[in-house]
This record gives structure tokens, C-alpha cells and sequence, in this order.
């Protein structure tokens, strides 16, 4: 006989109270069920029910294997649905959260192979710089930057957010080529705003980290306006290699101290444990690691 199945038994004579209710229940012989019962005790070696004539009792030992029975049914039944959810195809709409830069020069481009791939999937993105909350703003999944906190999400890394420093050839022209880091506090650094003081990190050819305070006239707090302001020639920008490399292939900016190493930021997505269940968001999350780890 099937474990299972006389686990299904045992359950259903337990909750229903005999097991002539547990045949019913299970649409089987009472005898049937009688064997189920006992092909149990015999394997555990253990006795289950004590049985009279007019009632029923749980043992000790029958009681803890109930609870364990109920636990390990619930798994074959949740890993079942998994596998139907494997077969069907993904559809339905996806609600996403992604940063601005990311989003716009990587996610937004890379959603037409994604779409072209599952043609039932609809997607909705919505941009922007700040940690949004998943259950509350009905978000199904999230790009984020940086270290992740310590939360009940789960997390696929992606591949680190690299930086570059550019300027436009229209400011080196006027101010300069910097030789070394420190010379960057002598130039004009865009940062975001607000910030006093800001320092860029970078490291050399020989690990050596440099540590440097920047500050300019002009502070954005938005990478896309940050990287107009550097093509305008109003001062040295650290911003996504994302955001930047197009213009610097261009010759519209020129990447600065393409021998160093800039300090670069994890990058995961992020969905709640119950949600991956879905085809939709499946498909999508491993098309990201697909596309960008």
C-alpha cells in the first residue's frame, strides 16, 4: 500500500472519529481502510488508535503522528501544485519596482525580449529611488541597490551596479584633466543632492584605496539630470556605467581613471517567499538573472 494514501486514512479517521467515516470520506471499503490503519502500525511498530466497540482514542504516539501526518500531506500537496504551476504557461500582469537609472537605461530596453518571450505576461514598472514596500503598494517584485536588510523577503542577487567618473571634453578643455583622485578636489563634482560633503571612493592597479572629499556648485537628485549637467560641461560626474558608457562610446564624455577600480554596489530582485509560486513572476525573475548576472 501507498504511505500516503494510508496516511490520508489515518488523518480522515482521526478527524472524523472511525473509521467507517475515514472509508467514506476517502471513498474506500471499511475494510480497506481497517488495512490502511494497520499496514501503519505495523510499519512504525507503533499501536495508533485503540479502538472499542463504541469509541476510538488516539495514543500518545498516535497524537504527535497525526500532527506530523497533516505536516507532510500539506508538502505533497503544496509540491503538486508547484509542478501544475510549472506546466502553465505564464500570464497575467506583473507589477514591478525598479530605480530610475537602472530602469530606464537597462530594465525598460530588456522587457522587449521578456515580453516577446511570454506573450500573456503584462508589465507594469514603476520608477523610482526609494525602498518601496512590497504587501503595502502591491508591488510583486523589486530591483534594489545596495546591501539588503535583514528582512522575511527573498533575494536573487544580479550582477554588481558598476560606477564610472566621466566629464565632457568641453569641460577638461576648460578646467583640466585630474592626474590623480586627489585632484579631484580641485574640480567641479556633481553629486546628488542633498550633500555637503561627499567622497569617492577608488582603488588602483595595487589595491591601494583612495578615499577622496569632493564638493561642487551643483547637487541633482537624479542621475539622468546629473549626467545632462556633465554633457553640458558643468563639472565631473560619478554615476551608473549604465547611464554613462553610451556617451563616452559617443565621445560625448570621457571616462576619468578607467584604471581604477570604483567601489560598485550589490544588485538583487527581490519577492515575497509566497509569490514564487506564480509562473508570471518566475519567468520574470529568472529572465533578470538571466539577463543581468
Amino acid at each position: 500500500m501507498d504511505v500516503f494514501d494510508s496516511m490520508r486514512v489515518y488523518v480522515q479517521a482521526v478527524e472524523k472519529g472511525s473509521l467507517s467515516a475515514a472509508a467514506t470520506a476517502c471513498g474506500i471499503s471499511a475494510t480497506m481502510a481497517g488495512n490502511h490503519l494497520r499496514t501503519l502500525e505495523k510499519r512504525l511498530g507503533m499501536q495508533l488508535l485503540q479502538r472499542t466497540t463504541r469509541r476510538q482514542h488516539l495514543t500518545a504516539f498516535g497524537e504527535n503522528y497525526y500532527a506530523r501526518c497533516k505536516e507532510i500531506l500539506r508538502l505533497v500537496a503544496e509540491t503538486d501544485a508547484q509542478a501544475q504551476n510549472l506546466q502553465l504557461a505564464p500570464a497575467g500582469k506583473l507589477r514591478i519596482s525598479a530605480p530610475v537609472s537602472f530602469g530606464t537605461e537597462a530594465l525598460v530596453p530588456a522587457l522587449s525580449v521578456y515580453l516577446a518571450r511570454y506573450p500573456e505576461v503584462s508589465v507594469d514598472v514603476a520608477l523610482c529611488d526609494r525602498v518601496v514596500d512590497l504587501v503595502e503598494e502591491g508591488f510583486e517584485a523589486a530591483i534594489r541597490i545596495g546591501p539588503l536588510p535583514d528582512s522575511a523577503l527573498i533575494a536573487r542577487p544580479l550582477a554588481p551596479y558598476r560606477l564610472m567618473i566621466c566629464a565632457s571634453p568641453e569641460y577638461l578643455a576648460r578646467r583640466g584633466t585630474p592626474a590623480t583622485p586627489e585632484d579631484l578636489g580641485q574640480h567641479e563634482c556633481l553629486s546628488f543632492s542633498p550633500a555637503a560633503l561627499v567622497h569617492w571612493r577608488l582603488t588602483d592597479m595595487q589595491d591601494a584605496i583612495c578615499r577622496v572629499p569632493v564638493s561642487g556648485r551643483l547637487q541633482v537628485n537624479n542621475g539622468q539630470a546629473l549626467r545632462v549637467a556633465a554633457l553640458h560641461g558643468l563639472g565631473i560626474v560619478l554615476q551608473p556605467a549604465i547611464l554613462l558608457q553610451a556617451d563616452v562610446q559617443a565621445g560625448r564624455l570621457v571616462q576619468l581613471f578607467a584604471t581604477h577600480t570604483l567601489h560598485s554596489r550589490p544588485m538583487s530582485v527581490v519577492y515575497l517567499p509566497d509569490r514564487y509560486r506564480s509562473p508570471k513572476l518566475r519567468s520574470f525573475v529568472d529572465f533578470l538573472v538571466e539577463r543581468f548576472s
